[in-house]
């Protein structure tokens, strides 16, 4: 392609959207690490600040079994902190406490997981944090609100925001999902109202405080649950991975060769092309399938019906029928064949031998920047201080006196 001048030059890409832009990371274990990253992937430059009393964010040491208890960066730790960097500061000493302060005196963003109340026992509130920097963006995640100091741990919410009774089999237990949910509900709603104060922010050249709830972000997530209630008046129960409002939708068959496939049926167009891949035309007359309706108050009969149908099928045959006549449907994936497939891997990042996965995956803004991984507990620690601090050999040995800031896991 040629350049602007016409003589073959390609243009140099343009920089991340968020270049230039600097992040101090307060918080740990998830949502606020996972919107860290975020803005690290769209080109922010992201300093964590971890806890020496816990040797760093405790996800450091959340390890799967047979991982290397040797290493500071978990499989865990490295779903959330891609191209950061690490400095292990002692907040409730004097000197970690200022080397955080001057820290957000050069910040753009700073993003706390601090319990309500804790964050003013250690100088890092709200208030505090602005006027040492008045156009600071503060951004607050808690459990329950700013006035309500309970901890906040995504199971719980989970359970106590309804997704825990709704899911499992209809005569099963309540079941939590299989990941931190609401932690990253809670992380979307973070990152769309920080995106929302630095567009505020260009414009007025103020900061910004806010705040996200767990619980919060759980209760704008219940969608057609929610109104099914609150419009209906029906309460939600458990129906294993069926859809209340549609059906076939979500239901999990299972094939001839062991392979289990999903239907996602939504129109009746969909729902006559279905019958007829399957052999079963007649299905459309049946009075108790003829439309949606007829299908959701019938459907233990109708998933009787297609079940034995598609036992007679493999894999292969299946995948042929169904795409052919363009009805929605899928296999129920492993992780690994999750991660063989076409599409996943644009979202893959891989450096040194280590992959993750981008928290950023939208077409037609941004490419997202190559991320460095993620780093060891405080690796970053005397580049910060010194480079970016400008810290001379008496500030570091009064961060070191203090037990402020371990010098020697730098």
């Amino acid at each position: 392609m040629n350049g602007p001048s016409g003589t073959g030059a390609t243009a140099e890409p343009a920089p991340p959207p968020l270049n230039g832009l600097k992040v101090l990371e307060l918080a740990s274990i998830l949502a606020g690490p996972i919107t860290a990253q975020f803005l690290a992937e769209l080109g922010a430059e992201v300093v964590k600040v971890e806890n020496p009393a816990t040797a760093g964010d405790p996800t450091r040491s959340w390890r799967i079994a047979g991982e290397d208890a040797n290493t500071t960066v978990s499989a865990y730790f490295s779903c959330a902190n891609w191209g950061k960097q690490s400095i292990a500061l002692d907040v409730g000493r004097p000197a970690g406490r200022q080397a955080v302060h001057d820290l957000a005196r050069q910040s753009d963003v700073v993003i706390a997981s601090y319990k309500p109340g804790d964050d003013a026992k250690l100088g890092l509130d709200p208030d505090t944090l602005q006027a040492l920097n008045p156009a600071l963006i503060h951004a607050q995640i808690s459990a329950y609100g700013r006035d309500d100091p309970r901890p906040g741990f995504d199971a719980i919410i989970q359970a106590e925001s309804g997704f825990t009774y709704l899911n499992g089999e209809a005569d099963g237990a309540p079941l939590k999902m299989p990941v931190a949910l609401v932690d990253l509900l809670a992380a979307h709603q973070l990152k769309e109202a920080i995106l929302l104060a630095l567009l505020e922010r260009g414009r007025d050249g103020r900061g910004r405080r806010l705040h996200v709830s767990l619980i919060a972000a759980a209760l704008a997530s219940l969608a057609n649950q929610a109104s099914n209630f609150l419009v209906a008046g029906v309460v939600p129960q458990r129906m294993g991975s069926e859809h209340p409002n549609i059906v076939p939708y979500g239901a999990v068959y299972t094939l001839r060769d062991g392979r289990e496939l999903v239907l996602a049926v939504g129109t009746e167009r969909q729902w006559r092309r279905l019958a007829e891949a399957l052999g079963l035309p007649g299905l459309c007359d049946d009075p108790r399938f003829i439309d949606n309706r007829a299908r959701v108050k019938h459907r233990a009969a109708l998933h009787r019906v297609l079940g034995e149908r598609f036992r007679d099928l493999d894999g292969g045959e299946a995948a042929e029928r169904l795409g052919a006549a363009g009805v929605p449907f899928g296999f129920v994936n492993d992780m690994r064949q999750v991660f063989e497939q076409p599409e996943a891997q644009p979202v893959l990042m891989q450096t040194d031998g280590l992959r993750g996965v981008r928290t950023f995956v939208a077409q037609g803004v941004a490419e997202p920047r190559p991320l460095t991984p993620p780093p060891a507990y405080n690796a970053h620690g005397r580049d910060i201080l010194e480079g970016r601090l400008g810290y001379g050999p008496e500030q570091l040995g009064e961060l070191v006196a203090q037990g402020a800031w371990p010098e020697e896991a730098g």
